[in-house]
């Protein structure tokens, strides 16, 4: 049971959107290179929350079944990482980024890679930039794609009340003048979200060190 709610302090928070907001860039510039497209993403907020709360803000805001990208990652703090649209966006990214000339049966059929591969690089490009910045290295294992409820992705289990924390991003894309949805989050226990707490501040240290 979570006895301590572990939140981010101001500082701490404002490093780490800093961070994300770093590897968020990295992410589109990957994606321009990949689709030869404009690609703007934004990263507004950054909320950490239950798995629970992360279920239920997603279900507030999205009434379609959500499709996602995941990948787990391990290393000085690891966890589980979503690349979420709504199911009727899914489509649209994927027409986005194969430039917009299949039929919809082909886009069907090239949805499951497209979205892989497009969550491979954002995942990868905030991920990596996370773990560069913080000094730390990270192991990600393969995209896999997984369709479901709020409740689903954030494997919420209503028989257990032990549950990890979720770093919650709401993003908006930009793809090929399409705008499209979506949402960033990384669900962590919290041993490990205990511990980039440390590495943040570690960050902050190194930064303001360099300032002065």
């Amino acid at each position: 049971m979570i006895t301590e709610p572990i939140s981010l302090a101001e500082l701490e928070r404002d490093a780490l959107t800093e961070i994300v907001n770093i590897g968020v860039s990295r992410a589109a510039s990957n994606l321009r290179k990949m689709i030869g497209g404009e690609v703007l993403l934004s990263v507004p907020s950054i909320d950490v929350v239950s798995q629970r709360r992360a279920a239920r803000l997603i279900s507030e805001r999205e009434v379609s079944d959500l499709i996602a990208v995941r990948q787990n990652f391990q290393g000085p703090f690891s966890g589980c990482a979503l690349l979420i649209f709504p199911e009727t966006n899914s489509l649209e990214l994927v027409r986005a980024v194969t430039g917009g000339e299949l039929s919809t049966a082909e886009l069907v059929e090239m949805e499951h890679e497209a979205l892989a591969e497009t969550g491979n690089v954002i995942l990868n490009s905030c991920l990596a930039t996370m773990a560069n910045m913080l000094k730390r290295s990270l192991q990600m294992t393969i995209p896999e794609v997984i369709r479901g409820s709020g409740a689903t992705l954030f494997e919420v289990d209503e028989t257990n009340a032990s549950e990890g924390l979720v770093l919650f991003l709401y993003i908006n894309f930009s793809v090929r003048k399409h705008d499209i949805r979506g949402y960033i989050a990384m669900i962590m226990d919290l041993p490990s979200l205990a511990t980039l707490k440390e590495l943040l501040d570690e960050f902050i240290q190194r930064v303001m060190s360099d300032d002065a």
